[in-house]
């Protein structure tokens, strides 16, 4: 075995990418000690993006913004080199993410993205004009409405009263003031990075799809979504474009159709990382491919990573395996279709708790283990 690629995305509440990426290559270099394992930590615009993009080189800077409930947090912001001129990578979750007790402890109603429209202007203050932002893991349902006062956009109710952009209020807004938007976001490019491509409202859209895992009750469901649309054809005619209908307007709770109704291109989180990280150059010459996830199932064939970095491999000829946390056994028969075999790294009985706790060495001893079978099998002449 010359060359294999190791390209998996983080698992979540257990590794990073790069650790999951080096606790793999440690299993293969047991049975291949001389073997070039290429490290490919992937993301797919989630938690986890920053860190990725970042082991491949890079600036994290550091500002102090609002978090979901307005409390002040550290979001870091990366900032690497794409044709010659600096681009700065959000991870949103970095913001306003599920994962912060803090943020999570507020009702849902009194959550906003503001403070990632606070991230975007401190990178624009640091001269940077390209963006890749990725809107994974949100703990927020604002329509956008934070991201655009954020950046100086007002929210106005009756007699012009300021509104707050959240989305318990949203339903008194009657006019959106996008005079002072910030300008500097006409000369810039933004990407948006995510595997949601679900419209801003509706019985697919942001609320009634993922609004539950945050907070939104069933007997809120409807008065949410209908505030967020009404908030939303108000943005769309202040800005003079739509995007309510958009795929992905509806990811991270509506991020995605503010960022788009500023110009933002949408696209799969996963294939803009294996471009940015250069995984089609890793893959040339490469003898097997291996990636995985916390958990695989039938969502890892709509675009996720795994799924990304195993179809750019078999465009090489290059076989891929799954190595994930778990795996459906359900989801095996269709995952089959795309993975030269789906292995689970947990041995035997045992809590996600020392799942987690043990997965370094859960992840090498399966690498090994798969490499051993490899390696037994007799080559083609």
């Amino acid at each position: 075995m010359n060359k294999i690629v190791i390209a998996p995305d983080s698992f979540k509440g257990s590794l990073s990418a790069i650790a999951v990426a080096r606790a793999i290559e440690t299993g293969l270099h047991r049975v291949w000690p001389d073997a070039a394992c290429v490290l490919v930590p992937m993301a797919d615009g989630g938690e986890g993006t920053l860190d990725a993009v970042l082991s491949a080189g890079g600036e994290r800077r550091i500002a102090r913004v609002g978090g979901a409930a307005g409390h002040a947090i550290a979001a870091a912001v990366g900032i690497v080199e794409r044709d010659g001129r600096p681009l700065a990578v959000i991870e949103i979750a970095q913001v306003v993410g599920i994962t912060d007790p803090a943020g999570m402890a507020a009702p849902v109603g009194e959550r906003s993205t503001q403070g990632v429209g606070e991230l975007i202007r401190h990178a624009l203050d640091l001269g940077i004009r390209d963006f890749l932002i990725g809107l994974g893991g949100s703990s927020t349902n604002d329509g956008g409405a934070g991201l655009l006062a954020g950046l100086g956009a007002r929210l106005l109710g009756d007699d012009e009263r300021a509104i707050p952009p959240r989305p318990e209020a949203l339903a008194q807004v009657r006019r959106v003031d996008v005079s002072a938007l910030e300008p500097r976001l006409a000369a810039s490019r933004i990407t948006i990075m995510s595997d949601v491509n679900n419209p801003l409202t509706g019985a697919r859209g942001a609320t009634a799809i993922f609004g539950p895992q945050k907070g939104v009750t069933p007997e809120l469901q409807e008065h949410y979504d209908g505030a967020i649309a009404g908030f939303a054809r108000l943005a769309e005619a202040a800005v003079g474009r739509r995007a309510a209908d958009n795929p992905g307007a509806g990811a991270a709770g509506g991020l995605g159709f503010a960022l788009q109704l500023l110009g933002a291109e949408f696209r799969s989180g996963a294939e803009v990382i294996a471009d940015l990280l250069g995984l089609d150059a890793a893959l040339a010459g490469a003898d097997w491919l291996i990636t995985g996830e916390g958990r695989s199932d039938l969502q890892t064939l709509l675009g996720k990573t795994p799924q990304v970095v195993a179809r750019r491999a078999a465009l090489r000829g290059v076989p891929a395996t799954l190595l994930s946390g778990g795996i459906e056994r359900a989801a095996l028969p269709a995952l089959g279709g795309t993975f030269a075999g789906c292995f689970s790294l947990v041995f035997g009985p045992m809590t996600l708790a020392q799942a987690i706790a043990d997965s370094p060495g859960l992840l090498a001893d399966t690498a090994e283990q798969l490499g051993r079978l490899l390696k037994g099998v007799p080559r083609a002449p």
